[in-house]
């Protein structure tokens, strides 16, 4: 299980990340381009992946990472369960969500290609 503050503090300890609210959900973004989304209630997240990477994440257990069930899932809106997921795969997929949306030069530093 990961807390919403664990969660919270990755995002943004990723650089240029600005927090603020939107409705009933907080958003995470680099150069005004969301990547993360939090709902307390829910206790999830929401994160923005390529139709790739969602299709991976979501291979490894669709109780625990699993795409958005409307159209929004199709443009690879992706919820994390909390109370499921484990630390290092939220790093991981926060991290690709990040990489997905900023710059080149501010993803590079967090990519492993």
């Amino acid at each position: 299980m990961v807390s919403l503050e664990l969660a919270r503090s990755f995002a943004l300890s990723l650089d240029e990340v600005v927090e603020g609210p939107l409705r009933e959900v907080m958003t995470f973004k680099v150069k005004s381009k969301i990547f993360m989304t939090m709902n307390a209630k829910e206790n999830r997240i929401c994160i923005r992946l390529n139709s790739v990477d969602q299709s991976v994440f979501a291979s490894f257990d669709v109780s625990v990472i699993y795409p958005v069930p409307n159209a929004w899932g199709k443009y690879g809106w992706t919820l994390i369960n909390l109370k499921k997921v484990k630390k290092e795969m939220l790093k991981d997929a926060v991290t690709t969500a990040y990489c997905h949306v900023a710059p080149p030069k501010l993803a590079a530093k967090y990519s492993e290609f």
